[in-house]
């Protein structure tokens, strides 16, 4: 009896077949794929015998991607025939087992393959999560450009469309701080009154005649050819061009229509300005400066015309003038007395102090003389200005409660807090000027508070806060 030969190893040659054993069964060999196809089994491939001819098969670790259905299918191989010798299937990733030795002898019937075993499932890896890269830091993104005046997106730009006007039945009127303003230029009134008396008597026979012209002269305030003067000369304004017009009327008309008010009842002026500011001034003349005019959005624009416009509603304007044009002739009065007295006491001391002595007592004892005459009314004058002032400040607090009324409360709080940058920033330039010549910066001092002719800030703020607030919903 022969010995069984050992199994083929890869890549060697395979054995001669010895002519006296008998010939293995042989087995169906499935057709082989074209040259160049990869090799497909359905289910778990068997082990296949390696030749000379071809190199030992690779089995694919991953299972494949389909092929795509333009390219040539490879055939499908048969199931193979039961193997008359068991041989265990390969296990991956192990190396495949050899087959078992083929039997000498011709009188064992072929033993037919067992079943193969359920493949068993391929380890799927266990996905890693892939380390996303942090968030990287993007710049912040650059401020919005603020929006052009004009824009009608911008938040304080409001409609001037025309539309149907309610006049009120009071047009303009005076409030409290008129009649208080007219009231205490009444010192000023009198000591005006008893200067043209005075120069009244140079005139002989028409003396009475120049004191009446100047008692009826108030009316001028009113008077549209002397309101235009005034404009021109004493408050340096123009009329506006056809381009300021168009811009100023569409927004003064809306003004007027909120107010109830005839707008052609006044006149608008402009002033060559670089400084955001207004002014009402006698019985018709409302100005604005160039920088308000080109500069603000309609809505503020609106809002710093009716603020002026409730000057003029509640008589702020034609009081101050009218009560500053009564008032002129002792003012002239005073400026003069004040000259002259200085130019006596400089003369006085080059005669030593004997004659500065003998003019010191002949002015006070006309002073004296005066206030005794007056019965001390003179003394009021002394304290007239800071009254005045206080006065006016309570005349602007009420001209912002005027367009706060009409709805303009956002529109002057945001003039206002340009107002306050535009002081701040004149304020921090002065004391920059002080600290450059070694000087400490400059302070106000409590008199110049109390003579300033608008609130503060924080005042004029204060006073707009209930018409800021949210409506209550009804």
């Amino acid at each position: 009896m022969s010995q069984p030969q050992e199994p083929p190893y890869p890549g060697s040659p395979p054995p001669h077949p010895d002519p006296a054993a008998q010939a293995p069964p042989a087995y169906p060999q499935p057709p082989q794929p074209p040259p160049g196809a990869a090799p497909q089994y359905p289910g778990t491939p068997p082990p296949t015998y390696p030749t000379a001819a071809a190199p030992p098969p690779a089995y694919p670790s991953q299972p494949q991607a389909p092929i795509p259905p333009h390219h040539a299918q490879p055939p499908q191989y048969p199931q193979p025939a039961p193997h008359p010798h068991p041989a265990p299937p390969p296990q991956y990733p192990h190396p495949t087992p050899y087959p078992a030795p083929h039997p000498t002898t011709s009188t064992a019937p072929p033993t037919p393959y067992p079943p193969h075993p359920a493949t068993p499932p391929i380890p799927t890896v266990p996905t890693v999560p892939t380390p996303t890269a942090p968030p990287v830091p993007t710049a912040a993104a650059a401020p919005a450009a603020p929006l052009h005046p004009d824009d009608p997106a911008h938040p304080h730009h409001i409609s001037t469309d025309r539309r149907r006007i309610h006049l009120s039945d009071s047009q303009r009127g005076a409030d409290v701080t008129a009649i208080g303003n007219l009231l205490l230029y009444l010192p000023h009134f009198l000591c005006s009154l008893f200067v043209m008396a005075l120069v009244s008597l140079l005139f002989g026979g028409l003396g009475i005649i120049v004191f009446f012209a100047w008692l009826l002269s108030g009316a001028l305030v009113f008077h549209r050819p002397t309101e235009s003067a005034i404009a021109r000369r004493l408050l340096k304004l123009r009329h506006p061009t056809p381009q300021e017009r168009a811009r100023l009327e569409p927004v003064w008309r809306e003004v007027t229509a909120r107010a109830g008010v005839e707008g052609r009842t006044y006149e608008l002026w402009v002033e060559d300005s670089d400084h955001l500011n207004a002014v009402a001034a006698a019985g018709h003349i409302v100005g604005v400066t160039r920088f308000a005019m080109n500069q603000l959005p309609n809505g503020e624009l609106a809002a710093v015309l009716a603020h002026e416009l409730g000057h003029h509603v509640g008589g702020h304007a034609w009081s101050s003038l009218l009560g500053y044009w009564y008032a002129l002739p002792g003012r002239i009065a005073w400026r003069v007395l004040r000259a002259v007295s200085s130019a006596v006491f400089r003369v006085s001391r080059l005669f030593s102090c004997f004659g500065m002595g003998i003019v010191v007592l002949v002015f006070g004892a006309i002073a004296l003389a005066t206030i005794s005459t007056l019965y001390g009314l003179p003394l009021l004058i002394l304290g007239v200005p800071y009254a005045l002032a206080a006065v006016g400040r309570r005349a602007e607090l009420r001209a912002d409660q005027h367009a706060a009324a009409l709805g303009f409360a956002p529109m002057l709080a945001a003039v206002l807090d340009k107002l306050h940058q535009a002081e701040q920033h004149q304020q921090a330039q002065a004391a920059a000027i002080a600290a450059y010549h070694g000087q400490p910066p400059p302070q106000e001092s409590a008199l110049s508070q109390l003579l300033a002719s608008h609130p503060d800030h924080h005042t004029r703020l204060h006073h707009l806060q209930p018409y800021l607030q949210p409506k209550p919903q009804r």
